[in-house]
């Protein structure tokens, strides 16, 4: 079992506030619904997330705001996650309670979900975070990188859920 090293708990004013945040926007030609149904899938996380490797829901369907769960990534992180929002079809959010590294305060990440027409919304995706101790001076030089990257991942979601939605018969 990996140590566990408290996080500060956040509510949905932190996207505003955090010190790093990092902002990405894609249109996606399927349905809020499908978008939820590859949010809900602990499959889908690790084929575009590329630091994801395993996601394990600890609570059961339904989810909703106090829902949990665990994901494991390179570098042997693991996060503990609590759902700090949820509206299935429009939005979710959730924030770290632990992690098994003692360099995070705070990690938030809120997934707002538009829907443009019946097959196409709006997906906009916020990391937002508070590093401690050396990662407050390595988070900076990073930045850069870390912009892009998740430009690039939110992309490689909307391709997963395009190519699902496409071969379903809707598209």
């Amino acid at each position: 079992m990996s140590k566990r090293y408290p996080c500060k708990p956040v509510d949905i004013t932190f996207f505003d506030t955090a010190p790093f945040r990092y902002v990405a926007e894609v249109v996606v030609k399927a349905s809020a619904a499908d978008v939820f149904s590859s949010f809900e899938n602990a499959d889908d996380w690790p084929r575009w997330a590329m630091p994801i490797q395993k996601v394990e829901w600890t609570a059961p369907q339904p989810f909703g705001i106090g829902t949990t769960r665990t994901v494991s990534m390179v570098g042997n992180l693991i996060g503990w996650e609590e759902f700090i929002a949820w509206e299935r079809g429009r939005e979710m959010a959730f924030c770290f309670t632990h992690a098994s590294e003692d360099n995070i305060e705070s990690f938030a990440e809120r997934y707002q979900v538009e829907e443009l027409d019946d097959n196409s919304c709006r997906v906009k995706w916020t990391m937002a975070m508070r590093p401690k101790g050396f990662s407050r001076y390595f988070l900076p030089v990073f930045s850069p990188v870390m912009h892009v990257g998740v430009k690039l991942m939110l992309r490689k979601f909307a391709r997963l859920v395009e190519g699902r939605h496409c071969f379903s018969g809707r598209g």
